[in-house]
């Protein structure tokens, strides 16, 4: 057993003083390779307190101040993306190329943030009547709780904190427990860029941590990705506490593949966004939903590719594809697998029973592919979160967007075609909210916003991007009229332009 991880509060390391600690495996070998602290409702407070305090000043720190702060910490994060995709690797399971490119996606949210001095302009207007001018703000709104998945340890956190940290709030993170290193990492190059003690707190746990952020009556936001159970319980405890919530939830991500579509790139394309990261994404694509004779053309060359794929230890460089997070995941996975076979879906490949030689204890499962798949089978309504995917086919282009629009989850949607009118019409009847034409997976740049629809996102507010910005300050409208050499009086009639 290795060290423990502790929490991250004002500015250093501290041992959990609960007594609680959960392991932290490595996925490739089943072994246990750290225990991480579990707060207790008492320790978050204690955070919580430190944050709000940390807010007071950090609030009215100078925006040219917060942009140089956030320069140097993109500069030191960019500067250390392969020992945080070394740690990322190493407790989530994911290839090291798979985590650098994570990696980037989070660097972009940084540099986005960087120019938040112009990201806060507000608006004026003079002489809205007689000697009265208008100018709206935008302030933060305080202490900002954000609860990250484990499937992206570093990404996530980085859509959150540093918008969340550059528009003034101070911040308490709760990562997920099953990799809980890359925020502390993180936190340390926050502290090294010059980010004030106390503004950006770790706190690590489970359920009690997660619940005390949610009832806590100093926490005045949250941010939250995970599962939509999970997300759809935070919206409705932190709403109900008076909180603003941002919380996105899972998905069931289709991709269409009409019969004019280059077929080797929609293969490409399905097996790289079904398989990458072993299906561990919110945005991967786990339906080829085919019209007409498409599927005929598109399945044998989708076989063909995963027979190439190379699944093994990040370690290993030539691997494609880790392992899942945990061996409770795996046996659920697998356990969808064989519900897929009982209900009658046609096993094309077979991810069960795979061992990767000197990982025999890891985690893994292999690319599973299903065709005939129907919408009431349990594989097509549920988020597997693997490396399974399902092929349902359909017979008109009309059927496949009704398909997509009757499906619960709204994360994001692709559709390969050559048929400009096709690929215009599927984008405007497509009832989801990022969508992809002849691209995958339609993750957007950190210049623009991320979120779904419908099951995938509650709340008023995706996440970073313009949308990040607006969730994590309010705004507040100031009328001015400064004193005239002669008064009007008093008039008790309602207020008018003049």
């Amino acid at each position: 057993m290795g060290e423990t991880i502790c929490h991250w509060i004002d500015g250093k390391l501290q041992d959990g003083q609960s007594g609680r600690t959960g392991p932290v495996f490595d996925p490739a070998t089943g072994k246990e390779r750290a225990r991480v602290a579990f707060a207790s409702a008492e320790e978050v407070d204690k955070g919580v307190a430190v944050a709000k305090n940390a807010f007071a000043s950090w609030r009215d720190t100078s925006l040219t101040k917060r942009a140089q702060i956030m320069f140097s910490f993109r500069s030191l994060l960019d500067e250390a993306r392969n020992e945080l995709a070394a740690i990322i690797a190493a407790e989530h399971g994911k290839t090291k190329p798979d985590a650098l490119g994570e990696v980037q996606r989070g660097l972009e949210t940084v540099e986005f943030a960087c120019g938040i001095p112009q990201l806060l302009k507000g608006d004026s207007s003079l002489q809205v009547s007689t000697g009265v001018d208008l100018i709206s703000v935008r302030e933060p709104v305080g202490v900002v709780g954000c609860i990250t998945p484990f499937n992206f340890p570093a990404m996530v956190p980085l859509w959150m904190t540093p918008i969340a940290i550059a528009c003034g709030n101070s911040v308490i993170l709760k990562p997920s427990e099953k990799d809980p290193s890359a925020s502390n990492f993180m936190a340390e190059l926050y502290s090294r860029a010059g980010l004030p003690s106390g503004v950006l707190n770790v706190i690590h746990g489970d359920r009690v941590a997660v619940e005390r952020l949610i009832e806590h009556p100093d926490v005045a936001a949250l941010s939250f990705v995970g599962s939509t159970p999970v997300a759809r319980a935070i919206y409705e405890g932190g709403t109900r506490n008076g909180k603003r919530v941002q919380a996105l939830g899972g998905a069931k991500n289709h991709m269409l593949v009409l019969p004019d579509a280059d077929m080797d790139l929609a293969a490409d394309a399905a097996v790289s966004a079904a398989y990458g990261s072993a299906g561990e994404r919110c945005m991967a694509i786990s339906v080829v939903v085919t019209v007409g004779d498409a599927a005929d053309l598109l399945l044998p060359k989708i076989q063909e590719r995963i027979g190439k794929l190379k699944v093994g230890s990040a370690e290993d460089p030539e691997a494609e594809m880790g392992p899942l997070i945990t061996a409770e995941h795996r046996d659920k996975v697998i356990s969808y697998i064989d519900s897929g076979v009982e209900e009658g879906a046609e096993l094309v490949c077979d991810g069960r029973g795979l061992s990767v030689p000197g990982c025999e204890g890891g985690y893994f499962v292999g690319p599973t592919l299903f065709d005939r798949v129907k919408p009431d089978m349990k594989i097509y309504r549920d988020e597997i979160f693997g490396p399974v995917l399902s092929m349902v086919r359909t017979e008109h282009f009309t059927d496949a967007v009704a398909l997509v629009n009757e499906n619960p989850y709204a994360n994001g949607t692709a559709i390969f075609t050559n048929d400009g009118g096709a690929a215009r019409r599927f984008q405007r009847e497509i009832q989801v909210g990022m969508v992809g034409i002849n691209v995958p997976i339609p993750v957007p740049l950190g210049f623009y916003s991320f979120g779904g629809w419908k099951s995938s996102l509650f709340g008023a507010h995706s996440i970073y991007g313009p949308d990040g910005v607006h969730f994590y300050t309010r705004p507040k409208v100031i009328t001015t009229r400064w004193p005239e050499p002669e008064h009007r009086g008093v008039d008790l009639g309602f207020p008018r332009s003049r």
